[in-house]
């Protein structure tokens, strides 16, 4: 029963990495989408719009990159809050 804050904590931290990871993918989706319904239009701007859609592109990545750098990290504590809780268990037990 000690450890269901656990089980919460990782179940929250892979459901906000995968949040971020899901709108990020709709995010890019909307972004070539309005980029070829451009260059549909205007073919003759489809290098601009190319150009244009680089960078907005590249920051919707370095935000999914950022979250999932935040999910190994909130992993990771969660991880080493595992190893110490079980050391410190058996100490408590035994002197009760």
């Amino acid at each position: 029963m000690a450890m269901w804050y656990l089980a919460f904590g990782y179940i929250g931290v892979g459901l906000g990495a995968g949040l971020v990871l899901v709108a990020a993918g709709f995010g890019i989706a909307k972004l070539a989408s309005a980029a070829l319904e451009g260059a549909a239009r205007q073919p003759e701007a489809a290098g601009q719009l190319q150009t244009m859609m680089i960078i907005p592109a590249a920051m919707i990545e370095g935000a999914a990159l950022f979250a999932l750098v935040i999910f190994f990290l909130a992993g990771g504590a969660l991880n080493s809050g595992v190893t110490a809780g079980s050391n410190a268990a058996p100490s408590a037990a035994a002197s009760h």
